[in-house]
């Protein structure tokens, strides 16, 4: 019995035990080295670099050419290139020129089997002859109806007018003028026999295929013995092109370059079998007409010719024509073209880089707060760019009128600098003279904006200026100046641990 009863009590104090978990001071314990290791992490994660003195990288705004290009892609073509066929049918029997062959016009290629052409050459000529024949038929009834009517003329003017009778000289009459048809007739299928001989004899020489210009062999689709069917449409046996020396650049531009590419403008571009040469070629036409427009012209229903503009890509077609003295180029070849839309001598230029800076700190001279340790590890949206290569084609019609914002360094620190954005080849960004009094227009609020500026770059870029700068830094920004020589801020950092 008592056994039983220790039993119990061990097992009641076992539970016990089990329920009442750890004492309360170690789980507070464990809390307290939990927190401070957080508090560790972040002082060594974020309070260290607070500490450190920002580094600035820097460029200098430079005096140099700038020259504004528009990229577009497309094929090299042969200024001539014609398509040989035949109208006849029949069977190759020689075929004279193989591909890549140089042709004088009038040079015979192929020539075609002549048996049966031949054959209706003989048919028509006989044609003729029995048509000639005829003829002289023809003549010789009407020579015999003219006899016989002088005879009963000459017979009645003798008779006093009673002999012949009226009807006989009425019949001799009639025989007279139906001799004369005849012979008309005669002759009107001798000048029929005459046509068909010429056809005949002109399909005779078209089983001899011509070049119709001077050029070089491309295609060659035939080959001896193959028998050439033409029906509705002329077999194409030969592609040629006139000029090799002589190309054409056909490339697509983008609807937002198209406006400052023009006829006339020089170019260059590359080709895969040669990269490392450039190619030049000027500008002959820029097509009116879209790609989505051809697209759906040439389509035969307009379920295609939606398709065809779904995607929503628009460009239009420009002509480029090419020297190609050394036939190094060919038909066909994929060509990268950078057509030359704006060429400025000696402009001020500063790097792209400096106007997509934006400082962090506070006391930078910005005006903005300083961010915190929770916004430094959250996402942080990007500055809108405005020098990229397309962006800075787009904004070539706005240039002057538009404002770019950069900063330089004063005792240390980055200052804002706005100034008026000219052209951009998506490196560098033209600076261009002001001409508005600092403050914007007269009678201007101080620190105001001139009318029409429109910052460039930074964060925001949504052209209301920088957030957060107060009047009097805008309007010492506005004083600035941007001249060969100046430094400008391009990039931050905090130096390593």
């Amino acid at each position: 019995m008592d056994t039983e009863t220790n039993n119990s009590t061990d097992l009641s104090r076992t539970l016990r035990e089990g329920l009442e978990g750890p004492p309360a001071w170690l789980r507070f314990l464990k809390w307290g080295v939990l927190a401070l290791l957080v508090i560790a992490v972040a002082y060594f994660t974020f309070g260290r670099n607070g500490t450190k003195a920002t580094t600035y990288t820097t460029q200098d705004v430079v005096t140099g050419d700038l020259t504004v290009t528009v990229t577009a892609t497309g094929n090299l073509e042969p200024r001539n290139q014609v398509e040989i066929g035949s109208e006849l049918s029949g069977t190759v029997i020689k075929v004279n020129v193989d591909v890549n062959a140089e042709v004088k016009a009038g040079q015979v290629l192929a020539v075609l089997d002549t048996t049966r052409l031949k054959a209706q050459v003989l048919q028509a000529e006989s044609s003729l002859a029995s048509a000639d024949a005829r003829v002289l038929q023809a003549d010789a009834s009407a020579k015999e109806a003219r006899a016989n009517l002088a005879r009963l003329q000459k017979v009645r003017e003798l008779s006093g007018n009673k002999l012949p009778s009226q009807q006989d000289m009425d019949v001799a009459d009639a025989a007279v003028a139906r001799a004369d048809g005849e012979l008309a007739a005669a002759k009107a299928a001798v000048a029929q026999a005459r046509a068909s001989l010429e056809t005949v004899r002109t399909d005779l020489g078209k089983t001899e295929i011509r070049s119709p210009i001077n050029g070089v062999i491309l295609v060659r689709s035939i080959e001896p013995g193959q028998t050439v069917a033409a029906s509705l449409q002329a077999p194409t046996l030969f592609i040629m092109a006139e000029d090799l020396k002589k190309m054409e650049l056909h490339v697509s531009v983008d609807e937002a370059d198209v406006g400052s590419v023009e006829v006339n403008q020089d170019a260059s571009f590359t080709v895969d079998a040669y990269p490392n040469r450039r190619f030049s070629a000027h500008i002959t036409q820029v097509h009116f007409a879209s790609s989505n427009t051809k697209a759906s012209s040439s389509s035969s229903s307009s379920s295609s010719g939606s398709s065809a503009t779904s995607t929503g890509v628009v460009t239009y077609e420009t002509v480029l024509e090419v020297d190609n003295p050394e036939l190094l180029l060919r038909p066909g070849m994929t060509a990268t073209a950078e057509i030359v839309t704006t060429n400025i001598k000696d402009a001020v230029l500063v790097p792209n880089a400096a106007l997509r800076f934006t400082p962090e700190a506070a006391g930078a001279g910005a005006g903005q707060p300083q961010r915190s340790a929770l916004q430094a590890i959250m996402p942080m949206r990007g500055p809108r760019m405005g020098g990229g290569p397309r962006g800075g084609q787009q904004q070539q019609q706005g240039a002057g009128r538009r404002m770019g914002r950069a900063y330089i360094l004063e005792e240390g620190k980055p200052a804002l600098v706005m100034f008026r954005a000219g052209a951009t080849d998506g490196r560098m960004t033209q600076v261009l003279p002001s001409d508005r009094p600092p403050g914007g227009a007269p009678g201007a609020a101080p620190g105001a904006a001139p009318e029409g500026a429109r910052p460039s770059g930074g964060a925001g870029g949504n052209g209301a200026g920088p957030r957060g700068v107060d009047p009097e830094e805008m309007r010492k920004a506005f004083e600035r100046k941007l001249e060969p020589g100046t430094k400008v801020v391009v990039d931050s950092g905090v130096p390593a641990p």
